[in-house]
């Protein structure tokens, strides 16, 4: 009987500690997808600039500007949603500004 207890406390003691492992591959995978998706999410967002009433596609082109923007201003990188909303004015109100400009150096 002794034995028969030793072997089940073994049994269910294993199976304590393997429930974590077994769940852990689902775990890893979700937060990869995860992470893929916010990947693509931050590659094509569209952002509303509610000061000139428009959208802009936050792509390679326009990360890029608002990089420039900051380095004209000396700032580190933050991303636009982080700073205040003067701040973010007057991104959008430099970033207008800029546009034509940008237009006809692509085309």
């Amino acid at each position: 009987m002794d034995r028969g207890c030793r072997y089940l406390g073994f049994m269910l003691l294993s199976a304590t500690l393997a429930a974590p492992l077994a769940s852990a591959k689902p775990v890893i995978a979700t937060q990869e997808r995860e992470e893929h998706d916010r990947d693509r999410d931050r590659e094509h967002r569209r952002i509303y600039d509610s000061y000139h009433h428009d959208y802009h596609d936050w792509d390679d082109r326009e990360d890029s500007a608002y990089r420039r923007w900051l380095e004209e201003r000396h700032e580190a990188y933050r991303e636009l949603h982080q700073l205040k909303r003067r701040q973010q004015r007057e991104y959008w109100r430099w970033r207008h500004e800029h546009q034509e400009h940008e237009e006809h150096e692509h085309h």
